[in-house]
């Protein structure tokens, strides 16, 4: 169980601060069962309630800082998503996404890194659903690992883009 003051991934609602455990005193709501008051870190003001033992939407600890720092060691050897069918890529994205996990989003960012390179070449654009699964993974990458390193996305970015160059 997390405990006030953790931050946790919430599934695509990405990085929360558990705020508040306990029973929640409202009409309707079962008496008996405990509930977490998340608030999203980029949504101010925001508050999630959701039970603990919920098992439909992933939650877990965010990266630490050594974990964060590996991550980003290793980021260039990350493995691009396994593609079959380009009919089905905004799918695998999706199923990439759900996951909830660093890995897994350095995988669609550098397998659209890479689809975007052989458009480049061929003198088309990236595709629209492309940008906007970049934008979004890169959107949690950062977002969780700015916690552990103590830095803002910006920074974030700065320090990866120093470290390895682009995905």
């Amino acid at each position: 169980m997390f405990e006030v003051g953790d931050y946790i991934v919430y599934g695509n609602n990405g990085v929360c601060k558990v705020e508040a455990v306990g029973k929640l005193k409202a009409p309707g709501m079962p008496k008996d069962k405990l509930y977490y008051t998340l608030s999203p870190y980029n949504s101010k003001g925001s508050k999630i309630f959701t039970p603990v033992d919920n098992k439909r939407v992933v939650m877990r600890p965010i990266i630490s800082k050594k974990e964060a720092i590996e991550l980003i060691k290793d980021l260039k050897n990350i493995d691009l998503l396994a593609v079959s069918d380009e009919n089905r890529i905004e799918e695998e994205y999706k199923e990439a996404l759900r996951k909830c996990d660093c890995k897994e989003l350095v995988k669609v960012i550098r397998t659209i890194a890479n689809r975007k390179n052989s458009r480049l070449k061929e003198g088309k654009k990236i595709t629209a659903g492309d940008e906007k699964y970049l934008q979004m993974a890169e959107e949690y990458l950062l977002e969780e690992l700015s916690i552990p390193l103590k830095m803002d996305k910006e920074q974030v970015k700065e320090l990866i883009v120093k470290e390895v160059g682009n995905f």
